[in-house]
């Protein structure tokens, strides 16, 4: 038998995605073993790896694909052996020094949750990222290092452990601390000044990527009709973001364009910080636009498995039960691969229109995140088509609009109340959607699927 096909030569960016495909398998598996934590492990999948690229025939993708999991599997087995010794002191009381990674939230019971990294548990260098619940209403924010007590119990999605009911016994802001978030909660709350909640919350979300501002009753209508993506620190946020800074300045020159944009993504992702959505969208959104200004693009199949597999290397834990994550990359699938097949599939060539295009990435990525949206909270949104047709074309518009109204606050007060009024008009009519669309009996729908049909 002639096996010639197997000496044909595949393109780079395909041994690329391919490695990185590997990589994900990779650390997803090292989730229970830390067994490849040796730096041989290292130096194996590396020459796998380098002898797959090196040959770049069909014959030597296995290398590549043996040569990424053997490295997925030694950077999750790195962090296994240093998050091993949680197992020991569980159930034990410790004091624990931390930095709050992202900004507090307060949940229905009123109890303080904070997301802590680790740096010292009972004065022995330990790392990790804890869950942490408090009923003491402290002044707490992200980046701020605290000094917490309590009793050490199993964590949960990526948290190496979680910590009940703990004492806060220190709190300490840096100086100057985190800049960004700074200017963040200052903008924040100068749009406060001139528009009202829940209008002015929704913006922020908008804006801003503040969920955690968001009044419960206004954030549990949100999950009901399918809107929660649109107020967290996402891509879609983003992307209407460096889209608008990018066509306002590729009139002057395409390079400035693509700092100005680049300026943006940056900051935008400093301001909201690096939870796995955002780490996601900050990725993407810069590689796309290296891709724009040399005149090239990515398929969405390449890009998804490479961006995968740097979150990844960057912190594993990503990929070990963290629902943020899994949602944020499925989603992404959704929009990037489905619903360009289901509009070639029902459309052909013809261009979509805005309606179209939102319907059809609604689709997309429902049907992408249905499984794990079921087996995560067991109910699902029956109105979510409906609801992004009605909301999502006037998202961009209410954004531009929260955005003057604050930069009036600051630079030309007499301009803030139109501004804001305007705003608050756009506003008020999402909240009125929103809210009109949750109180329908038939909005939300229990939903059970077994861990096989997942």
């Amino acid at each position: 038998m002639n096996f010639w096909f197997l000496k044909r030569p595949v393109h780079i960016s395909w041994q690329i995605a391919l490695l990185a495909g590997g990589i994900v398998v990779g650390v997803i598996a090292s989730q229970t073993t830390g067994w490849f934590a040796s730096v041989v492990w290292l130096f194996v999948g590396s020459g796998l790896a380098a002898v797959g690229m090196w040959r770049g025939k069909i014959y030597a993708l296995p290398f590549l694909l043996c040569g990424g999991i053997i490295l997925g599997l030694w950077r999750g087995g790195i962090v296994q052996v240093n998050l091993a010794p949680y197992a020991n002191i569980e159930g034990a009381t410790v004091e624990i020094l931390g930095t709050v990674s992202d900004d507090p939230e307060v949940d229905k019971h009123g109890m303080l949750a904070l997301h802590v990294a680790a740096k010292k548990v009972n004065e022995h260098s330990l790392e990790g990222k804890l869950w942490v619940s408090t009923h003491e209403k402290r002044d707490i924010k992200r980046s701020d290092e605290v000094v917490i007590k309590g009793k050490i119990e199993p964590g949960f999605g990526s948290f190496a452990a979680s910590i009940f009911r703990a004492e806060i016994i220190e709190v300490r802001r840096p100086v100057p601390g985190d800049i960004m978030m700074q200017v963040r909660d200052s903008f924040a709350e100068a749009i406060r000044r001139v528009i009202p909640d829940p209008e002015a919350s929704l913006g922020i979300g908008y804006l801003l990527g503040q969920r955690r501002a968001l009044p419960p009753e206004l954030d549990d209508a949100l999950k009901i009709v399918g809107l929660t993506h649109i107020v967290v620190a996402s891509g879609y946020n983003l992307t209407i973001l460096v889209r608008f800074t990018r066509r306002l300045f590729a009139r002057i020159s395409k390079y400035l364009a693509m700092l100005a944009a680049g300026g943006t993504t940056i900051g935008f992702v400093l301001m909201t910080g690096f939870s796995p959505s955002m780490s996601r969208a900050g990725l993407v959104t810069g590689l796309s636009l290296l891709a724009w200004y040399y005149g090239r693009k990515f398929h969405p199949i390449i890009l998804l498995s490479f961006v995968a597999a740097l979150t990844l290397l960057i912190n594993p834990t990503f990929g070990w039960n963290d629902l943020g994550w899994q949602l944020s990359f499925l989603a992404f699938a959704g929009v990037m691969i489905v619903a360009p097949l289901l509009h070639a599939y029902f459309f052909g060539d013809k261009k979509p229109g805005t309606i179209r295009q939102i319907m059809g990435e609604t689709i997309a990525a429902q049907i992408m995140t249905f499984p794990i949206l079921v087996a995560a909270f067991g109910v699902f949104s029956n109105i979510a088509v409906v609801a992004n047709l009605l909301v999502l074309p006037f998202v961009p518009l209410a954004m531009l609009l929260v955005f003057c109204s604050g930069l009036a606050v600051i630079l030309a007060p007499p301009l803030a109340p139109f501004m804001a009024a305007l705003a608050q008009f756009v506003l008020g009519y999402m909240v009125g959607v929103v809210q009109h669309l949750a109180n329908l009996p038939w909005a939300q729908a229990a939903f059970t699927l077994s861990p096989f049909a997942v």
